[in-house]
């Protein structure tokens, strides 16, 4: 997928860590995002759910674009996340949801959980995010970009 086409799906940048995953973000304004992802094979742990690195992932850019959609020509860093896993997350079809709870100038004060198709809780987060100002292009520069 090119980068246009991947800008088009609604993350507004190329971001190659979220593309190898194939999230699909179905929801981006207002302070609001959604998330769909269905996790691959190779995504779980032992137990045969998805790895709660995948899971923490999906939270953290939730997060993260669920801050972008207010001010969309800033990226965004995480500063700090706290992560409460309540149930495995399945393998099936995952839906993430974010919310923009408050934020100043420079940061951001978000939320975000993970539902699994039945619509039960798997895992919530609280996170914090700094605005930044997006360098482009980004890989040419020595700044660095955690979108």
């Amino acid at each position: 997928m090119s980068a246009d086409s991947f800008a088009a799906k609604g993350f507004g940048v190329e971001i190659p860590f979220v593309k190898l995953l194939g999230f699909d973000l179905t929801r981006f304004e207002g302070g609001e995002s959604t998330i769909l992802y269905t996790p691959k094979p190779e995504h779980a742990n032992s137990f045969a759910v998805a790895h709660g690195g995948v899971v923490m992932t999906l939270l953290d850019v939730t997060m993260a674009t669920a801050a972008r959609s207010a001010q969309q020509e800033m990226g965004v860093v995480t500063i700090e996340m706290k992560t409460t896993f309540m149930r495995p997350s399945p393998l099936g079809l995952l839906t993430a949801k974010g919310k923009l709870i408050h934020r100043t100038v420079t940061m951001a004060f978000t939320e975000a959980s993970i539902y699994d198709e039945a619509g039960r809780v798997c895992a919530h987060a609280t996170g914090t995010f700094k605005y930044v100002k997006r360098l482009l292009p980004a890989r040419a520069t020595s700044q660095i970009s955690t979108d």
